[in-house]
């Protein structure tokens, strides 16, 4: 029997894991007892062991052959081809042609030592990964507003007692079931608001009273936000006495917001202007300042993948600072981290500008301290490299990287406009995936190489509380899979790469830890056996000196002061300039995209559960019932949708659940039905994140005798 977590979300459930050979697998997973899950597992974490034995798992390294075939190689023969690829492509076009594209699911040992290997290995600054489509935004606003971006600077069961929560942008009804148990106090007080444009399994947690679902017009919840602050300043409930001992700013930012009163802001975003006073007015209530029993803001991916996500989430931590929440036991704000170890992999260095330790890597003091541990000369670390849209955009460019390493990722399905991505992959001198099935992203590369998977390694990861967890190993992997950290090591002896090498997880968190020692991100005083004994630890938690008691952990962070120059958090004045695309003749309605219950991310590991894939075997296109009539189009009838970037079909459901001038698609199949492959690739100016959640589109029925487009059908 192994104690163990999750391998898919930052809630990462706790399990326990027990061998049972005569089954296939050879596992069974039981829920828990564990702070974020209580024992509760969602059908994903519930199916997850039948992952280690799907029958097309990879177990040998493929090499494309001259024929273009991937064909079986052993691993010298994969590793020595490998480095002298690697080698040649350096000498010809610079060390920056080399790219990495990591993964926010790898455990935080694989995270640092692919950094440590992209930077002084391969001497690439080019690295960065699926996270910059995750937690960019929220990091850069919580950075600039808060000092810190840990996701939650809080438990989550801080959140239990809580008599309202604003969650905008996440349906945890589905994306984390067993996190919806938190929000009961506030469900139970009638203070639960989500905003979302869709009525999602999340806002129904909203009806008989208990709370509201505020529901805007796509792209529009920064209005929502600056028009609850307008209601606080005007009716006079902000908290005073904190605003003067905590924060900088205020008086800018009150102006900043005069502009955005309800009525004004609901002819941009829709929502009446009643139910946002209704909304302020609750969560001031639940308050500290009037005695309430705690409020929370929290945000997700909704209102974070856009390019105004940095924006929005400053105006999210505005509210929760005139409201006095930040920073004090009980209230708060945070963002809900996605992937499984989205935190962690950010923290330590698999972001284009950041070294371990939530270092900047233009600092010149932190590269110095990371270089000492890398055992190099800080001049020889690159500076910062391409944040990932643009990096996967430069790929085979004149300039751009000519090869591509990718750990844990399959942009091929998640990364906006997926087609050009594809397009940019195929343009590459030499591909290169590390998975543990065939990805859409592994069939285009010219070198596969197969590893292990949550169940059959040991490690670390943090979770959305900045909570560090042990990863365990419970079986073996099959006979040829090998860890990431066993590849680099071969890799970087073969490529000459100075300093060590190690293969061995807990010594590989031992250097990490030194690594980040001081950061903000300070692992320093954890270890594997340290967090064998205590799995309650989170960051920071700095080494102490000997014959001092080690840190007992953060696990409320900004208690005490913030972690500015000042010691207090900044307002940030921000406003409205809405989605990219505007709507237009030829894409007269908004395309949102997002999760279901049953898959995850790009779908390629729960496609390969039969449960899960029977309950959810194809996309499909949510349209509401009037613009159905229009379309004359029936239920499970296909329908393009067309932007402009190219076009997808999926059947239709017919669902109230949209507003009548949007449609709504999950994300998490490839071909025909691939969603990302017309999302909009552009960027937030300020976290490079891309605005994944809506763009404008044209709806078409293919049925021949309907009205061929929504517009005509509207005329």
């Amino acid at each position: 029997m192994t104690d163990s977590h999750c391998p898919y979300c930052a809630l990462q459930c706790a399990m326990t894991l027990t061998r049972d050979e005569g089954s296939v697998p050879p596992l069974v997973v039981a829920g828990r007892e564990f702070p974020t899950n209580r024992g509760g597992l969602c059908r994903k974490g519930g199916t997850s062991a039948e992952l280690l034995r799907a029958p097309d798992r990879l177990t040998a390294p493929l090499v494309r052959d001259a024929d273009g075939v991937l064909r079986e190689a052993t691993w010298e023969v994969a590793l020595d081809l490998l480095a002298d690829r690697l080698r040649t492509i350096a000498v010809e076009h610079g060390p920056d042609a080399v790219a990495v594209f990591g993964g926010g699911g790898l455990t935080n040992e694989k995270a640092y030592q692919l950094g440590k290997f992209t930077r002084i290995a391969l001497r690439s600054k080019n690295i960065d990964y699926n996270g910059r489509f995750c937690m960019a935004s929220a990091a850069a606003a919580a950075n600039r507003s808060l000092g810190l971006d840990r996701g939650l600077p809080f438990p989550v069961a801080d959140l239990d007692a809580a008599h309202a929560v604003l969650l905008l942008g996440s349906n945890v009804a589905e994306t984390m079931p067993p996190f919806v148990p938190h929000l009961s106090g506030a469900r139970d007080a009638g203070g639960l608001v989500v905003v979302d444009p869709r009525r999602s399994a999340t806002a129904d947690l909203t009806e008989e009273g208990r709370g509201m679902h505020l529901q805007p017009v796509p792209g529009t919840d920064l209005v929502v936000l600056q028009a609850l602050l307008h209601v606080l300043v005007a009716e006079g409930l902000v908290d005073e006495p904190y605003l003067s001992a905590r924060t900088t700013g205020w008086q800018d930012l009150a102006r900043s917001v005069a502009a955005w009163w309800p009525e004004r802001a609901e002819q941009v975003c829709g929502v009446p202007a009643d139910e946002m006073r209704r909304a302020a007015r609750l969560l001031a209530a639940a308050s500290p300042a009037r005695g309430g029993a705690g409020a929370y803001v929290l945000t997700g991916r909704g209102v974070e993948q856009s390019r105004q996500g940095t924006a929005t989430v400053t105006a999210a931590i505005n509210l929760a600072l005139a409201l006095g929440l930040v920073g004090r036991e009980g209230s708060g704000y945070g963002a809900l981290t996605g992937q499984g170890n989205g935190q962690g992999g950010r923290e330590h260095g698999q972001k284009a500008d950041q070294l371990p330790g939530y270092r900047s890597i233009t600092d010149p003091a932190a590269r110095e301290h990371v270089a000492g541990v890398w055992g190099v000369d800080p001049e020889d670390l690159p500076g910062p490299g391409l944040p990932a849209v643009a990096l996967l955009q430069a790929l085979g460019r004149p300039g751009g990287p000519r090869a591509l390493l990718v750990h844990g990722a399959n942009p091929v399905v998640s990364a906006p406009r997926a087609d050009a991505v594809a397009d940019r992959l195929q343009a590459l001198d030499l591909l290169v995936v590390c998975d543990i099935f065939p990805s859409e992203t592994s069939l285009l590369a010219d070198i596969v190489l197969p590893v292990t998977q949550w169940a059959e390694e040991e490690g670390t990861m943090t979770n959305l509380e900045g909570r560090v967890i042990r990863r365990r190993a419970a079986i073996d992997p099959p006979a040829g899979v090998v860890s990431e950290l066993w590849i680099w090591s071969q890799l970087a002896r073969r490529l000459g790469a100075p300093g060590s090498w190690s293969t061995d997880p807990a010594e590989v968190f031992d250097e990490l830890a030194r690594a980040s020692a001081g950061g903000r991100a300070d692992y320093s005083g954890l270890s594997h056996a340290r967090l064998d004994r205590e799995p309650d630890l989170h960051w920071p938690c700095p080494a102490t000196d000997e014959g001092q008691a080690p840190h007992p952990g953060t696990p409320r962070a900004l208690l005490d002061r913030f972690p500015t120059p000042d010691g207090r958090a900044r307002f940030i004045a921000v406003d409205h300039v809405g989605p990219a695309e505007e709507l237009r003749v030829d894409a007269p309605l908004f395309l949102i995209t997002g999760r279901v219950l049953e898959h995850y991310q790009s779908g390629a590991q729960t496609r390969r559960v039969p449960a899960l894939l029977a309950a959810q075997p194809t996309p499909f296109v949510e349209i509401h019932p009037l613009l159905a009539h229009r379309l004359d189009v029936e239920e499970g009838e296909e329908v393009e949708l067309v932007t402009a970037r190219g076009r997808v079909t999926a059947p239709a459901r017919v669902t109230d659940r949209v507003r009548a001038d949007t449609v709504f698609m999950p994300f998490h199949h490839p071909g025909t039905g691939s969603v990302n492959r017309v999302t909009n690739d552009a960027v937030d100016p300020i976290s490079s994140m891309p605005e994944l959640k809506v763009c404008a589109v044209e709806v078409r029925a293919t049925r021949a005798a309907a009205p061929t487009s929504a517009q005509e059908a509207i005329a």
